[in-house]
């Protein structure tokens, strides 16, 4: 447009250089005089839009005529295009609206000139009924449709989620934008299933303008499905190549979908053997039944040392050390070593294990030194574990014996110094269905404890005991701005009265991630005159946050309710109630907690702070 509009006023300046005498001599100087008043001749232009909001920023964007509004300042239309502009305006409006879902709308032009001259048009719009997706058909063909046929569960699973996870249902209105969208998330779901590589073979919208309905139909060419064939690895220095292949934990022909090669990454990536793992398919088609994965990995340095330091409600400041050591001695062995010193817990843990195994498995080796300072005692543990661990995304495997020496020493009163030791097998699992296992807002998490032992003290007899503990934590959004957290902890251990268990083996109660308004470890029974661990153990919470603001989603505002002890016995347990308020800052590496608890035994404030999730 603009083009055209400097094209002509270069011809009238010609025009008139010519007439006037030759181009470039003083008699042409009346040019920009001559441009300006032929411009002048033209008067200007404008357009009024009345149509529903949504639909009036959609014509004002696209709308050709809408557009004259834009031109810049001395721009002008001849009447021809001015003509043409508003011959084509409701056919263009049709085809806008058309992409939103409204096919029979009627459009109204209504021409005006002002006092000065100038041009002005009011485009009227009434959109009528939107139309709506009356019916969906989706097929495929290929190998899927007769694997399904011949009632291959995965392909059943596959056919059956295509349909389901349709985006663009009956009822919902039909939108070109929502009809394009849903294809391509279908197209991606069936290749996330195996079939990488699905297409579309035909697609189409049948619109019934008078009932104001649209039927869709699609039909997929599945391709062949991709089966586990080989693992092609590079990246490796040290390590070994059974360590890859024992992370896969793919058998041959299994199906390579989306989730399984993610599954298989994030297991490459919590080894802690490497920096980075990648994990992709090869979508060459004609390997598709001994399909290639490819593993690109990038290994962690073999030694790091990683110094810390913090700050606890519950303890007090703190400095730490840790060490890794990723191959012991030129084996497949890794070995950790954390030191912790705090103003009221002091520790040590170290573990030697072996890389990944068949089935996930390692072999673990591991001691810890523990001192705990309570407001009325000193504890003393050190243990040593023999055992094998397995972890994967949801579920987290641990079966071990150890041994356990647990010294204990009041510091109110008579200072009492009591010796307790035990041996004892243990099973702990943890389960998750998380959306997000650092910053979760929907699922569960179970945490499952139990332990049966011989143990014998200076406090008491010899004689057999069990442990058993459970904890589940929940989430759950609430509305579209509120979500929620409940929390049940129970504990017992089973023991005739006069057996001395570990102080470590017992339970109490308070703090952060407890009972918010009391002292850590303080919910719990007195012997003696000094407080003890419990054989019973109780807590539960609940909580309600949200974000503060929309200018900052990750800061949420909490308010919370927590109940619980840690008694012996749960026919002497009286639950201690503490309520309050919080911040948390979703951080990248978990929640940042700061809340502000009220204690009702004690009356009095207390703040906690902690940082991530505990399961």
């Amino acid at each position: 447009m603009r083009r055209w509009l400097t094209g002509l006023a270069a011809a009238l300046a010609a025009g008139a250089a010519l007439a006037n005498g030759t181009p470039g001599t003083p008699d042409a100087a009346p040019v920009p005089e001559v441009a300006a008043s032929a411009a002048a001749a033209v008067p200007q232009a404008s357009v009024e839009v009345d149509a529903p909001p949504a639909l009036k920023a959609l014509l004002d964007q696209h709308l050709d005529i809408a557009r004259v509004a834009t031109l810049a300042p001395g721009s002008t239309l001849d009447d021809s295009e001015w003509a043409r502009l508003i011959d084509g305006a409701p056919a263009q409006v049709r085809e806008l609206l058309e992409t939103e879902g409204y096919f029979d709308p009627t459009v109204i032009v209504a021409r005006s000139v002002g006092n000065v001259g100038e041009r002005h048009v009011r485009l009227e719009l009434q959109p009528g009924p939107r139309t709506r997706v009356d019916r969906v058909s989706i097929e495929v063909e290929g190998p899927l449709a007769a694997a399904a046929e011949a009632g291959d569960e995965h392909a059943l699973e596959a056919l059956a989620d295509l349909r389901q996870a349709w985006a663009l249902p009956a009822g919902q209105a039909f939108r070109n934008p929502d009809w394009t969208a849903a294809k391509a998330a279908a197209l991606a779901r069936l290749r996330a299933a195996g079939y990488a590589g699905a297409s579309w073979k035909a697609t189409a919208a049948e619109v019934e303008t008078a009932e104001h309905s649209v039927s869709l139909f699609l039909v997929a060419d599945s391709g062949p499905l991709f089966r586990f064939g080989e693992l092609v690895v590079d990246g490796l220095v040290v390590h070994e190549r059974e360590t890859v292949e024992h992370l896969a934990a793919l058998a041959p022909g299994a199906p390579l979908t989306e989730a399984v090669l993610l599954d298989y990454q994030e297991r490459l990536q919590k080894a802690g053997l490497f920096d980075s793992a990648a994990v992709t398919l090869d979508p060459d088609v004609s390997r598709a039944d001994h399909a290639r994965v490819l593993v690109h990995l990038k290994e962690a340095p073999l030694q790091v040392y990683t110094f810390g330091i913090g700050v606890s409600a519950n303890t007090g400041p703190r400095a730490s050390l840790e060490h890794a050591y990723r191959r012991v001695f030129g084996y497949a062995l890794s070995a950790s070593n954390t030191f912790s010193l705090a103003q009221k817990k002091q520790t040590w843990t170290g573990e030697i294990s072996t890389h990944p195994g068949e089935n996930l498995y390692r072999e673990l080796i591991g001691g810890a030194v523990d001192r705990e300072e309570g407001d009325e005692d000193i504890v003393l543990a050190q243990r040593v574990r023999l055992g094998r661990t397995k972890d994967t995304q949801r579920l987290e495997r641990l079966v071990f014996v150890e041994a356990e020496r647990s010294a204990r020493t009041t510091t109110t009163g008579e200072r009492l110094h009591t010796n307790t030791i035990a041996y004892s097998i243990n099973h702990h699992g943890v389960w998750r269905e998380l959306d997000s296992v650092v910053l979760p807002t929907e699922g569960f998490s179970v945490s499952l404890q139990t332990g049966v032992g011989h143990a014998h003290g200076s406090a008491g007899e010899t004689g057999p005991f069990s442990r058993l503990y459970g904890r589940f934590t929940g989430y759950l959004p609430i509305g579209q701005a509120w979500y929620g957290s409940a929390r049940v902890e129970l504990g017992q251990v089973v023991k005739r009265d006069a057996v001395a268990v570990p102080d470590s083996q017992l339970f109490r109660a308070g703090g952060d991630d407890s009972v918010r308004g009391y002292a850590y470890r303080s919910l719990t029974p007195t012997v003696d005159g000094a407080e003890s661990g419990g054989t019973s153990l109780m807590t539960a919470s609940l909580e309600l946050a949200r974000p503060i603001s929309a200018a900052m989603p990750s800061v949420w505002g909490a308010v919370f309710v927590d109940a619980g002890r840690a008694a012996n016995g749960f026919t002497n347990l009286t639950p201690a109630i503490g309520t309050g308020v919080g911040v948390r800052w979703r951080s990248p590496v978990g929640p940042l907690k700061v809340d502000l608890a009220w204690g009702e035994e004690t009356h009095s404030v207390r703040l906690h702070f902690s940082v991530g999730i505990a399961y």
